[in-house]
C-alpha cells in the first residue's frame, strides 16, 4: 500500500495565550495539536513505520520581532508548544500578535514534497507580577492653615505605581506614619486637620506619609509634608468707610482710597469682585434731571412734535390735577394710579394719523400681574361706540400695543395687535418703554434695549363713521356706556407722543441715562458695566494690581442739584487658589453714599412792579410791555469760616449769584380773566423759537417752557406785552409771574406787577383846565413791597362831578396841596435832626411824589347817574384834609411820623378820588 501524502496538515485558526512576566510557558488555549489526514491503517502499521506517513515535523511562527517560539512535542500526536524566547516585560508590551503553520514530514526520509497547513492567529497576554512599589510625585509637600479652623481638605499628596495591570498599579490606601497628629489621610490623599489647630501650641507639623498599592506593596520612600499654623486672620476688605459723603458739584470721588485687600497669604490665583451701588429708591431708578419730559426730549434730540400727555399741573395744563403724585420735587413728577383713577386729554392736544409714524414713550412701575387689561393709553370713541382706535395696555404681565387701520377702500386683514412678553412689566421697578409706530411694524425699547414682538394678531380695519375719538391715561372710555373701563395699577411718567418722526437709538439711550453711576478709569477688558451704570465687576491675578484698580473706583453725579439721600455700596468677592476653588471667603463689604443736601438755590424776580400808561398805549398795536426791567437772579447761601482771630467766632453766611437753568415761567393774571374780546398777552413768537422756548396761552395767562439759561427767558420775558383795545371801562391790570426750574423743585418769588390806564381828556373839549393828569409815576424797584392796595385809576373812576360839587373839591384840594407842602417843609426840617432814624425808615418805602396828586376835573362831563356822589365825595375830601393836617401836627414833634402814615394817605386818596 502505498500513501501519496495528498492532504495538508490542519490546525485551529485563532489561539489565546497567557504568559506570566517571570514565565517563560505560555498556556495556549485550545491546546497547540495539528492533525493530518495521512495517517495509515492498522493492517498497514508496519509499512507506515518504515515511511513516517502523516507525522507533524514542525511549527514556524511568523512575524517581525516575535519573542516567542514554537516547539513539537510529539510528531505522530502533531501536539506541540509556545514557549518564550527571553523574559518579558509587561510594562513594555501587555499583548503580542502572531501567526503560526504546522508542516508535516514530508515524502521519503528525506522529508521532500513537505506540506503545510494554513496560517493560524495567536494572541497571547503578559500577565503583570507586582514588582514596582508605589512612589511620591513630589518630594516633600507643604501647607498653611489657620487656627482655630477645620478644614474639609488642607492638601492632597499623590503616589503612582509602575506595574502595568490595574490591580498592581493603583494606590489602594495611604498612611500617616507619624503617631498621634491630629490629622488624617483617606483613600485618595486628602489630608485633613481632626481638631481646631493652635498656633500658640505648635506652629508647624511634620508629618510622615506612605501608599500601598493593591497588591499590598508599600512605597519605596515615604514623604515628608509639613503643615504650618497661622494665627487667626480674617480675609477682608480693609480700610474702607462705611460712610462717604458726596458734596454736590464735586465731580468723581474715589470711592476706596484706601481699601486692601486681606487674603491671610493664601497662595491667590484669581479674584473677582463686584460693587452695586443700588439706586433704586431715586426716582425712576436712579438721580436723573427732572426737568418735564418734554425738555429732556429736546435736551436728548427730538425737538418737534413732541406732546407731554402727563405735565405737571398748572393753569395751562390742568389735566392731571386731581392725580395723586409722589408729592415732593426731589424726583420726579411721579403719578399714582390705584385701579380707580383715570384722566381725560383734552381734544386737540394729540392729533396722530395712523398712516404716519409716532411714537410713545413712558416710564412705568407695574406689578405683579393682573388677569384684566390693564390700559395704561387709550383712543376710543367718544359717543355711541366702544371701538378702540390704539391703545397701549398690560394683560398678565405682557405689554400690548393695539392698532386698528382707519376705514379704507381694501377691507383686508392686517397687523392690529402686538405683544411682548416682558419680566419687567411685572417686576414693581421703573422701567423705560419707547414704542416706535410706523405701520405695519412696531418695535419697542425697555431700558434701551429692543425686543420683538412674540406674537401678532390681525384684524379688519374700522368701519367709517364720524364719531370723535377720547384719549384717555390709566383706563379705557367706553363711549357706548359712558364710563371708564380696564383701570391701571401702578405708577407712570414722563407719557409722551411725538408724532411724524421715530425715536432713534441715541435719543432713547439718552432718555434712559443715570446722571449718577459708577466710574472707574481703566481698560474696558479689566471691567464690567451694566448698562445704567450701577454696578461694575473687576476681574484679576494680582492682588496689588487688584487693590490699585479698586482704589480708582468712584462715584460721579453730573446733577448740579442732585437728590440727597442715601445710595447703599455692596462689594462681592470670590478668590481662587490654585486647585481652582475658592480657598478664601471674603465676607461681603457693606456702606453707602451720603449725598449731602445741595445748597438750595433762590430764584429772585425783581424789576418795576407798579407803573401807569396811557390808554393809547394799551391799545396800541405794540401795546404794554409788562416787565420792561424784569432781572432774574439766582443765589445760594454758604457758610464760611470767619477770618477772625477769636475762637468764639462763627462761621459768617454769604449770599453768592449762581447760574442755572429755568424751565417754565408762567405768567397769570390776578383777578378776572382775560377777555380775548378786548384784551391779550402777546410775545414774539420768532423770539422763542430762536430760543427753542414754547409758549402756550389761556384766559389765565400764558406760560413759557423749555430748559434754558435765566438770561434767556429774561430776554423773552421783556417781550411779553398786554393789548387792551377797549380801556373805557378799564382802570387796572394785575399780573403775576413765577419762574421754576426742575419741574417745580424749585420756584421763584411771586413778582406781582400793577398796571394802571392813565385816561386823559381831548385838549378842545377840556381847554379851561388848569390841571392835567401826570402820563407817568415814578418806577419803583422794590419788589417786596405790596402795593396791591395802591391804584392810582380809582381816582379816575369818575372823571367830571356836578357842577355844584366842583368849587368844594377844587377848594378842598388846593387846601390839601397848600398843607401838604408845609407839612413836608416842617418835616424835612425835623427829618436833618434824626437823619440815622430816618435812613432805617425809607429803606423799603415808596418815595413820596406829591406831584402825583394832581387831579383833573371836567365839570362838563358829569354824568346824571354820578351826580349823588358829590356829597360824599366832599365829606371825604374834607376829612383827607383833616388827616393831613393831624399828621402834620404830630410830624412836627415826631420827624418821621408822616412817612410811616403813607399807606393810609394812599388809602385816604383812592377815596377822595
Amino acid at each position: 500500500i502505498v500513501n501519496r501524502y495528498l492532504h495538508k496538515p490542519w490546525i485551529e485558526t485563532t489561539y489565546h495565550g497567557i504568559v506570566t512576566e517571570n514565565d517563560d510557558k505560555v498556556l495556549l488555549d485550545p491546546p497547540l495539536i495539528a492533525l493530518d489526514k495521512d495517517a495509515p491503517l492498522r493492517y498497514a502499521a508496519l509499512f507506515w513505520l518504515l515511511t513516517c506517513s502523516g507525522e507533524i515535523c514542525g511549527f514556524r511562527i511568523h512575524g517581525q520581532n516575535v519573542p516567542f517560539e514554537a516547539v513539537v512535542l510529539d510528531k505522530s500526536t502533531g501536539e506541540g508548544v509556545i514557549r518564550a524566547k527571553d523574559k518579558l516585560d509587561c510594562e513594555l508590551q501587555k499583548e503580542h500578535t502572531f501567526t503560526i503553520q504546522a508542516y508535516d514530514c514530508g515524502e521519503g526520509p528525506d522529508g521532500a514534497n513537505m506540506k503545510k497547513s494554513h496560517k493560524a492567529t495567536v494572541h497571547i497576554q503578559v500577565n503583570d507580577i507586582n514588582e514596582y512599589s508605589p512612589v511620591f510625585k513630589e518630594k516633600s509637600y507643604k501647607a498653611t492653615v489657620i487656627e482655630g479652623k477645620k478644614y474639609d481638605s488642607i492638601l492632597k499628596v499623590e503616589a503612582v505605581d509602575a506595574d502595568c495591570s490595574f490591580q498592581f498599579s493603583q494606590i489602594c490606601n495611604y498612611e500617616i506614619v507619624t503617631p498621634d497628629v491630629p490629622f488624617t489621610i483617606d483613600k485618595d490623599g486628602f489630608i485633613k486637620n481632626t481638631e481646631k489647630l493652635s498656633y500658640g501650641k505648635e506652629r508647624m507639623y511634620k508629618l510622615t506619609v506612605t501608599a500601598y498599592d493593591c497588591g499590598k506593596n508599600r512605597a519605596s520612600e515615604d514623604v515628608l509634608v509639613k503643615i504650618s499654623v497661622k494665627p487667626t486672620c480674617k480675609p477682608s476688605w480693609q480700610g474702607f468707610n462705611k460712610r462717604i459723603e458726596y458734596e454736590p458739584g464735586t465731580g468723581s470721588l474715589a470711592l476706596f482710597p484706601s481699601m486692601h485687600l486681606e487674603t491671610c497669604d493664601e497662595p491667590i490665583t484669581s479674584i473677582r469682585a463686584s460693587i452695586e451701588l443700588e439706586t433704586n429708591h431715586i426716582g425712576k431708578g436712579c438721580d436723573r434731571d427732572t426737568y418735564s419730559e418734554k425738555s429732556l426730549h429736546k435736551l436728548c434730540g427730538a425737538s418737534s412734535g413732541t406732546v407731554e400727555l402727563l405735565p405737571a399741573p398748572s393753569s395751562s395744563a390742568n389735566w392731571t390735577v386731581g392725580l395723586p403724585t409722589d408729592n415732593g420735587h426731589d424726583s420726579d413728577q411721579v403719578f399714582e394710579f390705584n385701579g380707580t383713577q383715570a384722566i381725560k386729554v383734552p381734544n386737540g392736544m394729540v392729533s396722530t394719523s395712523l398712516k404716519d409714524p409716532f411714537t410713545i414713550s413712558v416710564w412705568m412701575r407695574h406689578g405683579p400681574g393682573a388677569h384684566e387689561k390693564e390700559t395704561i393709553l387709550c383712543n376710543s370713541d367718544k359717543t355711541e361706540m366702544n371701538r378702540h382706535h390704539y391703545s397701549l395696555y398690560v394683560h398678565n404681565c405682557r405689554l400690548i400695543f393695539l392698532l386698528r387701520q382707519e376705514p379704507s377702500e381694501a377691507e383686508n386683514y392686517k397687523p392690529a395687535e402686538f405683544h411682548w412678553k416682558l419680566d419687567q412689566v411685572c417686576d414693581k421697578e421703573w422701567h423705560h418703554y419707547v414704542l416706535n409706530v410706523e405701520f405695519p411694524t412696531v418695535s419697542v425699547f425697555v431700558d434701551g434695549t429692543t425686543f420683538e414682538p412674540f406674537l401678532v394678531t390681525e384684524d379688519y380695519p374700522l368701519h367709517a363713521s364720524k364719531i370723535e375719538t377720547q384719549l384717555t391715561i390709566g383706563a379705557c372710555w367706553q363711549g357706548g356706556n359712558a364710563r371708564m373701563a380696564q383701570f391701571f395699577r401702578g405708577n407712570l411718567a414722563g407719557l409722551i407722543i411725538r408724532t411724524g418722526k421715530l425715536e432713534n437709538k441715541k435719543v432713547i439711550d439718552c432718555l434712559y441715562t443715570c446722571k449718577e453711576g459708577l466710574d472707574v478709569q481703566l481698560p474696558e477688558e479689566v471691567v464690567e458695566f451694566n448698562p445704567n451704570q450701577s454696578s461694575l465687576t473687576v476681574e484679576g491675578d494680582d492682588i496689588d494690581a487688584f487693590d490699585k484698580v479698586m482704589q480708582h473706583i468712584s462715584y460721579l453725579n453730573s446733577r448740579q442739584f442732585p437728590t440727597p439721600g442715601i445710595r447703599h455700596l455692596r462689594i462681592s468677592t470670590t478668590v481662587k487658589c490654585f486647585n481652582e476653588e475658592s480657598c478664601v471667603t471674603v465676607p461681603d463689604a457693606e456702606g453707602y453714599v451720603m449725598v449731602l443736601q445741595p445748597e438750595e438755590p433762590k430764584i429772585s424776580l425783581s424789576g418795576i412792579d407798579h407803573f401807569a400808561r396811557s390808554a393809547a398805549e394799551f391799545e396800541s398795536q405794540e401795546g404794554v410791555t409788562l416787565f420792561p426791567e424784569l432781572r432774574i437772579v439766582s443765589t445760594i447761601t454758604r457758610e464760611v469760616e470767619a477770618d477772625t482771630e477769636s475762637e468764639a467766632a462763627e462761621g459768617t453766611v454769604v449770599s453768592e449769584e449762581i447760574m442755572h437753568n429755568l424751565d417754565t415761567c408762567e405768567v397769570t393774571v390776578v383777578g378776572d380773566e382775560l377777555d380775548g374780546e378786548h384784551e391779550s398777552l402777546e410775545v414774539d413768537m420768532s423770539q422763542l423759537q430762536q430760543r427753542s422756548l414754547e409758549m402756550s396761552s389761556s384766559n389765565m395767562g400764558l406760560v413759557i417752557t423749555g430748559v434754558n439759561t435765566m438770561a434767556n427767558y429774561e430776554q423773552v420775558l421783556h417781550l411779553i406785552r398786554y393789548k387792551n383795545w377797549h380801556t373805557e371801562a378799564l382802570f387796572d391790570r394785575k399780573f403775576k409771574l413765577v419762574c421754576s426750574e426742575l419741574n417745580g423743585r424749585y420756584i421763584s418769588n411771586d413778582f406781582k406787577v400793577e398796571v394802571n390806564v392813565i385816561h386823559t381828556a381831548s385838549p378842545m373839549e377840556h381847554a379851561n383846565n388848569a390841571m392835567v393828569q401826570p402820563n407817568f409815576i415814578n418806577p419803583v424797584h422794590h419788589a417786596s413791597v405790596d402795593l396791591s392796595g395802591h391804584n392810582l385809576v380809582n381816582a379816575h373812576q369818575a372823571s367830571v362831578v356836578p357842577s355844584a360839587a366842583t368849587i368844594v373839591i377844587v377848594v378842598c384840594v388846593s387846601f390839601l396841596v397848600f398843607m401838604i407842602i408845609l407839612g413836608v417843609f416842617r418835616i424835612r426840617a425835623a427829618h436833618q435832626r434824626t437823619m440815622r432814624d430816618q435812613e432805617n425808615g425809607k429803606e423799603n418805602e415808596m418815595d413820596w411824589d406829591d406831584s402825583a396828586l394832581t387831579i383833573t376835573v371836567n365839570p362838563m362831563e358829569v354824568k346824571p347817574h354820578e351826580r349823588n356822589l358829590a356829597g360824599t365825595r366832599e365829606r371825604l375830601c374834607c376829612k383827607y384834609v383833616s388827616h393831613i393836617t393831624s399828621l402834620t401836627h404830630k410830624n412836627e414833634k415826631k420827624g418821621s411820623g408822616f412817612f410811616s402814615q403813607k399807606p393810609k394817605m394812599k388809602r385816604m386818596s383812592q377815596l377822595v378820588g
